[in-house]
């Protein structure tokens, strides 16, 4: 890894997220490796649980608070929070400081907090200066920008420059690279169909690539994605593109049986 920004050692507490925990731990261990390889100290705080955002989307503000609480008494102790999720990061980031605006003794512990929370490969370029990746992945890929972490954080541009420096990737825009998968959450519980005819719209873009993998930072939309994508019969892996970054791709793609 090179292009690191400074010579500290900082301490990162890595929020894992529900959905790495329970269903993708590689994308853990990826982001791990990621952060170290970027001269970071990694820690996984054992008091962290789900960043609230299912209950903040359904309007549940007061069981929000107490998981947000926790959340700022877990990650109390390091430089950084980082997330390899922009959906995660984006409600720590953005909606924790709204929930105790009001709060005078929170609303300043909830800012401090929500200032050093970062997505994950926004952190490695953004702050900790990072430019390239000793991995390889020989193929072609195609990149979904997932909502929150573009439209919340301003993840764009980073994932493109690391996956530039990968050996042997080749990366195919798709169309509407930008437009939601259709997952959202609750979303997609709440408005099935209406969910299955976006993401239907996003399989067409990605299978219109001829890309043999998928590529996102949220596993969200990944899972939603590759659901669609296995229900219509096409062949394209998808995985995070922290595990391409850390060149840990051992792991069957996302969806595939096990």
């Amino acid at each position: 890894m090179h292009g690191q920004a400074s010579p500290e050692t900082p301490s990162v507490g890595l929020f894992v997220t529900c959905l790495v925990d329970l269903f993708r731990p590689s994308v853990g261990f990826a982001a791990v490796k990621l952060l170290e390889d970027a001269g970071c100290r990694v820690e996984v705080p054992r008091a962290q649980t789900c960043c609230g955002q299912p209950a903040y989307n359904s309007g549940d503000r007061a069981d929000t608070k107490d998981i947000a609480r926790q959340a700022i008494e877990a990650f109390a102790p390091y430089d950084y929070v980082v997330a390899p999720s922009g959906s995660c990061a984006g409600t720590l980031r953005k909606h924790y400081p709204e929930l105790f605006a009001e709060d005078a003794e929170m609303a300043p512990r909830a800012q401090a907090f929500a200032d050093k929370v970062h997505e994950l490969i926004s952190f490695l370029v953004d702050v900790r200066g990072v430019t390239s990746v000793g991995a390889s992945f020989p193929g072609t890929v195609t990149y979904h920008d997932s909502c929150s972490g573009l439209r919340e954080l301003g993840v764009k541009a980073q994932p493109r420059q690391l996956l530039a420096s990968v050996d042997g990737l080749e990366l195919t825009e798709m169309e509407d690279a930008e437009v939601c998968c259709g997952f959202g959450g609750t979303f997609s519980v709440k408005y099935p169909e209406v969910s299955n005819a976006i993401v239907g719209k996003k399989a067409e873009s990605i299978g219109a690539t001829e890309a043999a993998c998928l590529l996102a930072g949220d596993l969200g939309c990944l899972m939603n994605m590759a659901g669609k994508l296995a229900r219509e019969g096409k062949a394209v892996e998808a995985r995070h593109v922290a595990e391409v970054l850390a060149g840990l791709t051992d792991a069957p793609a996302i969806g595939a049986a096990k």
